[in-house]
């Protein structure tokens, strides 16, 4: 027993809390009732207002059964009602499920089965998928009505309204924070590309940590004024609801992102950051005239899914919009990896600067580790910037596991690791740059070809918006690289233009063999559905 073991140092409730998301509200609440929290369309609510409201809908739902363990699911948009569900199911010690909007009936049906949910707030525009969705569930549940006035209607599927709900509950509700900050608070499914979505487990622990992780990677100030077009119900909106609320900050919902929408509110309610995907750069960046408005605020954003396209960060930059690029997935709460600007790099021409800030890059401060192994020795490979291996996380902002699926959780943890899927080399500065996920590399006669390399050539062409590079069946090299694209409004170029832009930049067995163009599919993420884009493929 060592001198540091005896009965007076134990843990005691005066020297030790659990780690939890609960503690964000409970003191803004308490330090600034006062400040503005919540802007939506007409809608204006103080810190004390949300709190309370906060509190009701916690004690409504405790009557109404809910309890510790429980889990409460959510399919809606980005509107205030999605924040508090945030902020008042962890208070009942219950886990929130928030769904992705865009998902298709048999597959909310399979998640409200599977993570075993026991009630359901939906927003009305969504109760016809809502209602198959549970019918297909098999499952009794109590469904709760969200009426948003900004939206368009819908039909009423549930007991109540989310309104009727809130008046049910008491503003004296006492809620206690976890017993274990281990206790889980979030489920949120992955995206299912190969066979069912996978349920991610989050504790209070690791989003406590990747939430003050976010104000210390990216130097947020109190009170920022956040525009939220990420959706809240991807990884919990990387955790930015209990981000913001500790901060005492403003929560400035989009229902529907738009470029006029977005410079919109830009120009009326000093947005000061943002998070999105490249998608939402490029909307910002390409914007029609008239749907630009002048600000004269600075702007921060973080982006994260496929890496941006320099070009695109560049004219981000020259419109006083600073980009800050992240990377991770649902397993570790969203992003944990952040391309840490250096001080050396404001010197540097624009384009080397864009170059450089669109590698995904090192470890969040409160992330242990994130590094680059070899898949079979399980050994890191050397930073030279060429040597591929598979990016590996450990550390606080990771998951507890996938709900009810304990070989895939232990594969997933082999040696100590979480292991990523996604392929990236190491640079000698330590930057992890990602060249592929192991299931998009293209095998073109034996060698090995990164969709991104093929992507970000033709990326900085011009004319390009989206572009989404698969394999395409030939068969004297078996694969070679087809890309699909998706040109800027009102340019111009066919596919022999694209082709000889990337002969200057792409070996000859890498350059793209075929461009097919059109609107690319997409999550409501952003993020392009190359899934779909090989089936076309398969279906010719």
């Amino acid at each position: 027993m060592s001198l540091y073991d005896g009965a007076e140092l134990d843990k005691t409730p005066a020297n030790f809390s659990p780690l939890t998301p609960l503690s964000a509200l409970a003191r803004t609440e308490r330090v600034h009732p006062e400040l503005p929290a919540v802007v939506y369309g007409r809608t204006r609510r103080s810190w004390g207002e949300v709190a309370d409201r906060c509190r009701r809908l916690a004690a409504a739902l405790s009557q109404r059964g809910v309890t510790k363990g429980d889990t409460v699911a959510l399919i809606a948009p980005n509107i205030p009602e999605a924040l508090e569900c945030a902020l008042a199911v962890p208070m009942l010690g219950a886990v929130l499920n928030a769904n992705n909007v865009r998902l298709d009936a048999a597959t909310l049906g399979y998640i409200l089965r599977h993570g075993e949910a026991t009630v359901l707030l939906v927003d009305t525009e969504f109760s016809d998928i809502a209602r198959e969705a549970v019918q297909l569930s098999e499952r009794t549940l109590l469904i709760i009505d969200i009426e948003d006035a900004e939206g368009p209607g819908g039909e009423h599927i549930g007991a109540l309204t989310y309104e009727a709900l809130i008046a049910e509950g008491s503003p004296d509700f006492s809620y206690a924070l976890p017993d274990d900050e281990w206790n889980a608070l979030s489920l949120n499914y992955t995206s299912g590309t190969t066979g069912q979505p996978k349920g991610v487990v989050y504790s209070h622990r690791g989003a406590w940590t990747n939430a003050v992780n976010n104000a210390i990677t990216w130097e947020m100030p109190h009170h920022p004024r956040y525009l939220w077009t990420l959706p809240l119900f991807h990884c919990n909106g990387w955790c930015f609801p209990w981000t913001i609320t500790l901060l005492a900050g403003t929560h400035i919902f989009l229902r529907n992102p738009s470029a006029g929408a977005i410079y919109d509110a830009f120009a009326a309610h000093d947005v000061s950051h943002l998070c999105g995907a490249p998608i939402i750069m490029s909307m910002i960046a390409n914007a029609d005239p008239h749907d630009q408005r002048a600000f004269s605020q600075k702007i921060r954003m973080m982006t994260a899914a496929a890496p941006p396209p320099p070009q695109v960060i560049t004219a981000m930059e020259e419109m006083g919009i600073s980009i800050t690029h992240v990377y991770g997935l649902t397993e570790v709460y969203g992003p944990a990896v952040v391309c840490a600007e250096k001080t050396t790099w404001a010197s540097l021409p624009m384009a080397e600067q864009a170059r450089l800030k669109a590698r995904q890059g090192v470890a969040y401060e409160l992330q242990e580790e994130v590094v680059v192994l070899d898949p079979d020795s399980q050994q890191r490979v050397p930073w030279d910037g060429e040597t591929q291996g598979e990016v590996a996380f450990r550390g606080n902002i990771v998951m507890k596991g996938y709900l009810k699926q304990p070989d895939a959780t232990v594969d997933a943890f082999r040696g100590g690791w979480f292991w990523s899927g996604d392929l990236a080399v190491q640079h000698p500065d330590g930057y992890i740059e990602i060249k592929d996920r192991s299931k998009d590399i293209i095998i073109s006669g034996g060698e090995n070809i990164s969709s991104i390399e093929v992507e970000n050539a033709l990326y900085s062409h011009s004319a390009v918006e989206c572009v989404a590079v698969v394999a395409m069946r030939e068969q004297k090299r078996a694969e070679v690289p087809c890309a699909f694209v998706e040109l800027v409004d009102g340019a111009q170029a066919t596919e022999d233009d694209l082709i000889t832009h990337a002969r200057a930049q792409l070996a000859g067995f890498k350059r793209p063999k075929r461009i097919i163009f059109g609107a690319l599919p997409k999550t409501s993420t952003g993020k392009i559905l190359k899934t779909e884009l090989r089936q076309r493929f398969q279906s010719r």
